[in-house]
């Protein structure tokens, strides 16, 4: 499967903040849209970071509650992977293991595109699987095998 069809199932939107929104505003962001991460743009809706609730706690255990009247722009991750919707899931999949990262922007001609979070692609396996499970079952019980679906 590739990222463009998991894009179709779930949706492109993604919540942004800017660098110089304040990590009170971003802890607000994150509650209110019910996502791990936010991907940070510039000026010109370029993507330029990511910040999660992972930054929000290693900030605290580094800066304590003085870290929520500093800005995202610096707690972010400015080394950021990416996507494209042609990318296989299994890739990515593999990137966000290998990098230990659990949200990647998608990216269409270098403009933000969409996001997908490590549940997406859990998710994505668990029907990938059901559907075998399914084709296989009909296989047994009807003795013929759907390859269509």
């Amino acid at each position: 499967m590739r990222i463009a069809d998991l894009l179709r199932r779930k949706g492109s939107t993604v919540a942004t903040i800017t660098p110089d929104t304040g990590v009170d505003g971003l802890v607000a962001r994150l509650a209110e849209h019910n996502v791990g991460a936010l991907v940070v743009v510039g000026p010109a809706g370029e993507v330029i970071g990511i910040v999660s609730e992972r930054d929000v706690v290693r900030g605290l255990r580094e800066r304590g509650t003085d870290l929520l009247a500093t800005r995202v722009g610096d707690i972010m991750t400015t080394d950021v992977a990416g996507c494209t919707p042609e990318d296989s899931v299994d890739e990515l999949s593999a990137v966000m293991t290998r990098r230990r990262i659990r949200h990647v922007p998608v990216l269409v001609d270098g403009v933000l595109g969409g996001i997908v979070s490590i549940g997406d692609v859990v998710k994505s396996r668990m029907d990938e699987l059901e559907q075998d499970r399914e084709q296989l079952e009909s296989y047994i019980v009807g003795g013929r095998f759907d390859t269509t679906g």
